[in-house]
């Protein structure tokens, strides 16, 4: 693990998750991140051996998984100890040995770590050799509506905005980090979503629900005034409703996926090496570096 500044108060985190954890509602977007990884799953021809679900809260991954029969055992790591076989883990630190895994995913957990390049190489040195890495997590601009309104509510009448809305990751960013982890074949792809709401104290009750509520480390510690509240929620009524009156919130969900590097693994070929000419392909003429096309 790195040195890097926490960017999210981990314990007050914890507190939020257990508190949703509780909770008797479903999560809608878990639910729905639960059987698109599952899909994801079902179009790789094989079936795992072992499989860890890190991080994810509650069990919707691990009972899709097992419905699916993708992996022989799936075993969760989180820090909250929720059905069987659950292994007690730090959000931040992966408890298994280097080369022991075959497949690792997570649901809508690790954009909350604070050190996401080093849990991906954890998750890296975890996997055997062409084990698989599959994760979906809030990135780009999830929630953008709702910054915006905060911030315009703060700045309208506390004559400053302090942030309320986690940092998210954007796709290439997060390509970026795969690689830099070292997975082999990484891949990174977005689904958005506009969930409507009936007020914007509805969006935050579910935030509530979902353990996703503000856990910044610079966020302002002292209760938020009714009287900015209020400003945020006409602000967001006034930008970002719909003709019918309902409001309008973002969750672009990002996918990543990567492979443990193994010697029969599909290389990119090397420049130069290709045995057919793309123009020959497309029916057209070559053009050389430096020429002009003719009119």
């Amino acid at each position: 693990m790195t040195d890097n500044p926490a960017i999210f108060d981990r314990l007050l985190q914890r507190q939020r998750r257990l508190r949703a954890a509780v909770s008797p509602a479903s999560n809608f977007l878990l639910d729905r991140v639960a059987g698109e990884l599952a899909d994801r799953l079902s179009v790789v021809l094989r079936r795992f051996e072992v499989g860890v679900d890190f991080g994810t809260p509650g069990e919707a991954v691990r009972i899709e998984l097992r419905r699916r029969d993708a992996a022989a055992m799936i075993v969760g790591a989180d820090v909250f100890a929720r059905g069987k076989p659950f292994v007690t883990a730090d959000e931040e630190a992966l408890p298994f040995r280097d080369g022991s895994l075959d497949l690792v995913v997570s649901g809508l957990a690790l954009h909350f770590a604070n050190d996401l390049p080093g849990v991906l190489a954890q998750i890296r040195r975890a996997l055997k050799p062409d084990g698989l890495f599959l994760a979906a997590l809030f990135g780009g601009d999830t929630l953008t509506e709702l910054r915006q309104a905060f911030a315009e509510a703060e700045s309208q009448i506390e004559n400053g905005a302090s942030p309320r809305v986690a940092p998210f990751a954007d796709l290439r960013q997060l390509g970026g980090l795969l690689q830099r982890a070292g997975f082999a074949l990484p891949v990174t792809d977005v689904e958005r979503l506009t969930v409507r709401y009936g007020t914007a104290f509805d969006l935050m009750h579910d935030l509530r629900r979902m353990g996703a509520t503000n856990t910044l480390v610079a966020r302002r510690r002292v209760p938020l005034r009714r009287r900015t509240l209020m400003q945020m929620a006409d602000i967001y009524a006034r930008r970002f409703a719909d003709a019918d009156g309902r409001i309008r919130a973002i969750f672009d969900i990002v996918w990543l996926s990567g492979w443990a590097p193994h010697p029969d693994q599909q290389r990119p070929l090397q420049p130069g090496s290709a045995k057919a000419r793309l123009a020959d392909a497309l029916g057209t003429s070559e053009i050389s570096a430096g020429e002009k096309a003719g009119h």
